[in-house]
């Protein structure tokens, strides 16, 4: 059980609603269809928190790899504001490169046997989406591609989190398509991308010392970051409202701008980050859920923490909202 933990931790596994609430998002709008099957619904959910844990040590594999982490610290003493969290349990001692390569394929290959699983009812289409979605998460930070050391992992995150994802569990859950599940997966997609890129923004500094070409790296100017942040952030709201325009959506899914104080608040705090106020921001309660604060505090990582988490927050309460509108 510890080794487990162990494992589950180093995994990220509060970044979990990133994915785990898309995919649930999706099964519940399948619900509605006459096809529908809990069994396989809650399977390719397990599936796909199991490939997203896994693809979070994968990464954690090919940037330490590429020296991405150790690096950190020294950029931090140096008096550049770095997160010293990346690959922690590795260069602490606490486990080798091997036990993690290990692990990542574990996660990895359960993930799969869910997806086969799923094939004998849904079809050999399934096999299809496993491959992409494999070959999308190995080529993230790994050679040949190295997306997200070429300015594209966070439209890849988008993609895989947001469309790819959705559209994969739905058809998993009900054995068909709709209009309404594309058109929700944008606007989820652009959210988990605005996560990805939120931690860019933050990392840029690092990631650029590093050589690694983040889209924040890519646009290396304060200005344009800000924008396409404002995009990401803003976008999700006109997809849906359009969406419900189009008589595609109900009208009760625009109480997801219920969120757009959390989405502005996000904003105005990466508007502080890249005018290098470092003036301490406390949690409100608008913010949802910041677990372990105090540890945070302690570990002088709050700067980063709190943006990273009213990303994630942002994204939990727009998905929890479209969840419990299709039960209605």
């Amino acid at each position: 059980m510890n080794i487990i933990k162990f494992w589950l931790n180093n995994a990220r596994k509060t970044a979990l609603p990133q994915s785990v609430l898309p995919a649930a998002l999706a099964a519940c709008m399948a619900s509605r269809a006459e096809t529908f099957s809990l069994p396989l619904a809650f399977l390719s959910i397990i599936g796909v928190a199991l490939a997203h844990l896994g693809m979070n040590l994968f990464d954690d594999y090919f940037d330490y790899r590429k020296k991405g982490a150790g690096i950190r610290i020294e950029l931090a003493n140096a008096g550049i504001r770095s997160r010293l969290a990346k690959c922690d349990y590795i260069l602490s001692g606490r486990t080798t490169v091997k036990a993690l390569l290990i692990a990542a394929v574990i996660f990895c290959a359960t993930a799969v046997l869910a997806g086969i699983a799923i094939s004998f009812w849904r079809g050999a289409g399934i096999y299809g989406l496993i491959l992409i979605a494999g070959f999308l998460g190995l080529s993230y930070s790994g050679s040949p591609f190295r997306f997200s050391y070429r300015g594209l992992g966070e439209l890849l995150i988008g993609v895989m989190f947001g469309p790819l994802l959705m559209v994969g569990v739905y058809y998993a859950s009900c054995g068909a398509l709709s209009p309404a599940i594309w058109i929700v997966s944008i606007p989820v997609g652009l959210l988990v991308a605005n996560i990805v890129y939120t931690h860019s923004i933050m990392d840029y500094e690092p990631d650029k010392r590093i050589g690694k070409m983040t889209l924040a790296v890519l646009l290396d100017n304060k200005r344009s970051m800000l924008a396409v942040s404002a995009l990401l952030t803003y976008l999700p709201y006109i997809f849906i409202g359009a969406g419900v325009a189009g008589d595609y959506l109900s009208p009760g899914c625009l109480a997801v701008f219920l969120t757009l104080p959390m989405a502005a608040g996000l904003f105005c705090l990466l508007i502080r980050f890249t005018g290098n106020r470092k003036e301490t921001v406390k949690p409100r309660f608008w913010m949802g859920p910041m677990e372990n604060w105090k540890r945070i505090q302690a570990a002088g990582i709050d700067w980063f923490m709190i943006r990273w988490m009213l990303s994630r927050n942002l994204l939990s309460f727009f998905c929890l909202i479209l969840i419990v509108l299709s039960f209605i």
